[in-house]
């Protein structure tokens, strides 16, 4: 079996980390992911197949897809977290259950009168710094309970509340760009 084939079989079977020899934890090696996802690239990506039949491109393609979005998941905490607990057989419930614990409630809602009444950068860029470094807590919270103590239930909590902060930061960056405009 080629390199190509061996890497080809490797990144249509295996889950997201084994396709890039990473063990599977929150915690993870941002250089060592994309040296191997640089390393896979070069040997899946469709240029190398410019000249090869209809199959193999369309293979390189599937490969080159396939391994896109396995970087894409491991490289973004919320969507790595979700998939550690995807493996482990616990459901996010992103689309189901919105309920969430009163007072994280009643803090996105401060958060987003304070946004509202942002009126110039540095009044946008407190706000994010606040939620850089709530997001970096939560994070440390997910990679103690998913790495240390394997409680995905209650991961799957501190995951969803996480999901809320990257929609905070998506509006924050919005409002960003309603002042520039």
């Amino acid at each position: 079996m080629s390199k190509t084939s061996a890497v080809a079989a490797k990144a249509l079977t295996s889950n997201h980390f084994e396709l890039f020899d990473l063990v599977p934890a929150f915690a993870l090696d941002v250089a060592r992911l994309e040296a191997a996802y640089r390393d896979i690239q070069s040997k899946v990506h469709p240029d190398r197949f410019a000249h090869a039949g209809d199959a193999e491109r369309r293979a390189s393609m599937q490969m080159t897809t396939r391994v896109n979005e396995a970087y894409r998941t491991l490289k973004s905490p919320l969507r790595r977290a979700s998939y550690i607990l995807e493996l482990n057989g616990v459901d996010t419930g992103f689309e189901t259950n919105t309920a969430m614990p009163r007072e994280f409630l009643l803090q996105q809602m401060e958060l987003r009168e304070k946004l509202e009444e942002a009126r110039n950068d540095s009044e946008l860029d407190l706000i994010s710094h606040g939620l850089s470094v709530e997001r970096r807590e939560l994070e440390n919270q997910i990679r103690e309970e998913i790495d240390v103590k394997r409680d995905f239930i209650a991961a799957r909590d501190l995951v969803r509340k996480l999901m809320f902060l990257e929609k905070f930061g998506d509006e924050i960056d919005s409002a960003y760009e309603r002042l520039d405009s």
